[in-house]
């Protein structure tokens, strides 16, 4: 068992076992989140919580540690907000932990029935402490030691005798606790597969399935598709019959695969509700659709392959779901686990006879020219180098309640054939691991992509069958497009960059938008429809709250702007303030200002805060330094006194940072764990032995895994990357307004680093669901410098209020870095002045931005002037908000 010292050994000691399941025990000591899983809830929920009233689908199993050992637990559904919303997340610390026992689903219906009772738990309440500021390492939890050695709660140690009392716990189930599901969902989306039911399964039938080519040499099929065909559509009951086995071994090639699809509902109690479609075909048929059915889908589908070669045993024919009701049916075979069972193995190449031709995959490469010329709806292939990945968002696949969140990202690539890059939104492609190495200076190639085209831009995005291929995942040296004479021109161009040159311009992550919204309000009001139209502040406050984890939305209110700040990233003390005078003298009704709290999360679960004591007014050597009302005092974004003229802040600020205790020669950075008392037990997590080995960063590199299967490990890049920036303070919510008081870090653009691409990658990624997927303890992009773009130009937060309520509104304006690169379509020329910047959403490329201060100077155009706000809102976790505003439109009479 656990030492009598451990904090969670003492508070379930305090358990009446007489009296488990109905009275909660109460964990006084920190606990700290190693992992978050979902699943989908299944016909038993209301005997797991029969008092829960939730309108999601998805639960929620979280691995807790107190720093000896590790227990899993459920969530119970009213805490299921805190998850959605990022605030009980991987490496958050806990406080107040209420916990009731429960057995799991699982041991229900098996090990239950044999007296062997593991006791799990259910946590009804919780306090998520804030991270508290610090030089980064943590007092309770620190790097070093791996978590897999905790041991859990309730079991033996190696040490004691096995075989103990026949009440006494065992290691919990790794499956769901609270539904009869085989495995568990992607934290984020439903397209991803996740856990080790996926990779355990590939890699066990590889040396079971796999057909030796002296066993399979000269295998030919009994029976084609186009017979299956033509006896099922006939009704003939020849080698198949409408409803039962059909009969024959078929040999198939994998022309396409689907990614996977989810299809749990909280009213069925299928264990493993998944299913994919291969496209295959043979010698006698061009195409036909193949399923992958439950357990099938998970034991297969990370396994198989476009171009590989199956033979298919065990399986059914039925109609095709998409042509029943339609004049030309057709067939698709369905492989199922059981009635009858499928057996699938994979053929080398050497067992098909050479009279036995099998079509391999085809592809359509179209360059960034021949983008042009095609028409939407199109579907092709390309290949480019990544100069542009965005960091992962998700939206809803419709509007309102109970929909499903999709998370894509989007991508910049060039081929050398056109002045205009190709875009792509990328939607999830059952890849996790390939999406994962999608990094600057990477090449890709994405298959079966859908040209859409909108009336500022076009752009590309998934089908239902698009594969992705990047450097560092091993596919470019086997797969057959590495021939085609449009990938070799391709390469030839990759191997005369100046790779200096392409690194300088790479960026990653950061606020983006395309296509832009259209410059004329008419037009853009024409493209919304069917969208809701301009919102009050209040209900802009609710449909916020809603939102959840990179959710984005777009938003339109109307609004007056009175307070406009400059300000750059690392350099808050020197900040450029405009206020509308009449505004300064008016203060905002409470019940009329939006803010974005912890509070807004549901109960019975609360957030608690660690500040620091010190007072935030500004010392008496610092008169001229005045707060604004819309803005935090520890801000360093202050207003002028009752002045609208320009105002240049001093760097005596500093004084009153060294008020509020910021003064010490360090950054704040935040850190995953922390404790406010003294260290109990240093727990380490993963480490990495010495700095990884750069081998897939070069451009060289990335064109030779086109020619060889295995490439030399050359040595890392010479690249310089200096430290890093570090910001004065962390963001903080406004006290009185919707917004942050300084720009997230998610925001901006960064340069990217080819020597932590990796960490970088984290850092810009969605929350992982695991501490273990973390190389370190803590990955801040405070370490990752902007682009040159952002830089140059630095942000403005404007200060809106709603003509409908008067609720203040604060959104971060990017005119030089919301863009960081051209896009397609020419940029129209405009002039700089605040209607026209506002009206365009940014500088003209065409000429040189002008000065902060010039721009700053001239604020006083927008007083009194009525506006159409374009307002683009994500949800960055936690209580942050992101709300930059992409167009202002004056609003006529």
């Amino acid at each position: 068992m656990a030492a009598v010292s451990c904090p969670l050994q003492r508070t379930f000691s305090r358990f009446n076992l007489s009296q488990a399941g109905n009275t909660p025990v109460l964990c006084r000591e920190p606990l700290w989140v190693l992992s978050v899983q979902r699943y989908g809830r299944d016909r038993g929920f209301s005997l797991y919580f029969p008092q829960a009233i939730t309108t999601g689908d998805s639960l929620y199993d979280a691995t807790l540690t107190d720093g000896d050992c590790r227990i899993r637990v459920t969530l119970d559904p009213s805490l299921n907000r805190l998850v959605e919303r990022n605030v009980f997340h991987c490496g958050a610390q806990l406080q107040h932990v209420n916990f009731l026992p429960r057995l799991a689903a699982q041991e229900e219906e098996g090990e239950a029935a044999e007296e062997v009772w593991c006791r799990t738990y259910r946590v009804v309440s919780l306090e998520v402490s804030e991270e508290a500021e610090g030089d980064g390492e943590s007092e309770g939890l620190v790097a070093g030691v791996q978590v897999e050695r905790l041991l859990w709660y309730g079991t033996p140690r190696i040490q004691e005798v096995p075989g103990g009392p026949r009440d006494r716990e065992r290691a919990p189930s790794l499956l769901p606790l609270r539904a009869k599901r085989s495995c568990y969902l992607a934290l984020w989306n439903n397209q991803d597969h996740y856990g080790p039911a996926w990779r355990e399964t590939s890699a066990s039938i590889q040396t079971d399935s796999e057909e030796p080519a002296s066993e399979s040499a000269g295998l030919r099929p009994t029976v084609t598709l186009r017979k299956l065909r033509e006896d099922f559509l006939s009704h003939s009951g020849g080698v198949s019959t409408r409803r039962g086995m059909a009969k024959g071994m078929l040999v198939v090639r994998v022309l396409n695969k689907s990614r996977v699809m989810y299809y749990g509902k909280s009213d069925s109690n299928c264990k493993c509700p998944y299913k994919a479609v291969l496209e295959v075909c043979d010698t006698s048929v061009g195409g036909c659709m193949c399923v992958l059915w439950n357990s099938v889908c998970v034991c297969w589908y990370v396994r198989l392959q476009p171009g590989q070669l199956l033979r298919l045993r065990g399986y059914r024919v039925k109609e095709r779901y998409d042509t029943r009701t339609t004049d030309q049916q057709d067939i698709e075979i369905s492989l199922n686990s059981r009635n009858p069972s499928a057996e699938i193995s994979i053929l080398p190449e050497s067992s098909l006879p050479a009279d036995v031709p099998l079509s391999r995959p085809s592809f359509s490469f179209c360059s960034g020219k021949e983008l042009f010329s095609l028409t939407p709806g199109n579907i092709c292939d390309v290949i480019g180098l990544v100069l542009f990945s965005g960091r992962p968002e998700r939206i809803r696949s419709k509007i309102g309640q109970g929909s499903e969140l999709l998370e894509y990202r989007w991508l910049r690539l060039e081929d050398g054939t056109s002045d205009q890059p190709i875009m792509i939104k990328l939607f999830s492609t059952s890849q996790p691991e390939i999406h994962s190495k999608i990094y600057p200076l990477s090449v890709v190639v994405v298959t079966r992509l859908l040209l859409d085209r909108a009336s500022t831009g076009f752009y590309l995005t998934n089908t239902s069958y698009t594969q992705v291929y990047c450097t560092g995942s091993g596919h470019h040296s086997t797969m057959h497009y590495r021939k085609l004479p449009h990938v070799c021109h391709f390469i030839q161009w990759l191997q005369s960059l100046n790779e200096r040159q392409v690194l300088s311009r790479a960026v990653v992550g950061g606020y983006f938008i395309y296509p832009p919204p259209h410059v004329s309000l008419e037009m853009f009001m024409k493209n919304r429809t069917g969208e809701p139209g301009p919102l009050t502040g209040s209900e802009l406050k609710r449909e916020v709250e809603q939102l959840q984890y990179r959710e984005r939305r777009r938003f339109c209110i109307q609004a007056t702007i009175k307070m406009v700040t400059h300000c750059r990233k690392g350099e808050d003390d020197h900040c450029l303030v405009w206020t509308d005078k009449q505004a300064a003298s008016l203060s905002p009704h409470p019940s009329s200002s939006l803010c974005l709290s912890s509070s807004s999360s549901p109960r019975p679960s609360s957030i608690s805060s660690h500040r620091p004591s010190s007072s935030p007014c500004p010392p008496p050597s610092s008169p001229h330094l005045h707060s604004s009302p819309h803005l935090s005092t520890s801000s360093p974004r202050l207003s002028p006194s009752s002045s609208g003229s320009l105002i240049k802040l001093s760097p005596r600020l500093l004084r009153l940072r060294a008020g509020l205790g910021l003064c010490n020669g360090k950054s704040p950075k935040r850190r995953l764990f922390s404790s406010p008392g003294p260290p109990r037990k240093r727990l380490t997590l993963p480490d990495r032995n010495g700095p990884e080995e750069d081998t897939d960063g070069s451009l060289w590199e990335a064109s030779m895994e086109f020619l060889q299967a295995d490439d030399d490990e050359d040595e890392e890049e010479g690249v310089d990357e200096q430290a890093g920036l570090t910001t004065p303070s962390s963001p903080l919510p406004l006290s009185k307004g919707l917004g942050l008081a300084h720009i997230a870090m998610e925001t901006l653009p960064l340069m990217y680093c080819p020597a932590t691409r990796e960490e970088q990658a984290i850092a810009v990624g969605m929350q992982t669901e695991e501490i273990q997927n973390l190389p370190q303890c803590s990955i801040s992009l405070e370490k990752y410098r902007p682009t040159h773009s952002y830089t140059q130009t630095g942000h403005y937060t404007l200060t809106l209020r709603a003509l409908s309520d008067g609720v203040v509104v604060n959104a971060v304006f990017l005119p030089g870095s919301s863009t960081p690169f051209r896009t397609s379509g020419p940029s129209p020329l405009h002039g700089h002045h605040w209607s026209s910047i506002l009206t365009h959403g940014g500088f003209s490329p065409h000429t040189p931005p002008p000065a902060p201060a010039d721009l700053i100077a001239t604020a006083s155009q927008l007083a009194n002037q009525r506006l159409v706000c374009v307002l683009e809102a994500c949800f960055l976790g936690g209580d942050r908000v992101e709300l930059v505003l992409s167009r202002a439109f004056p609003l006529r009479d």
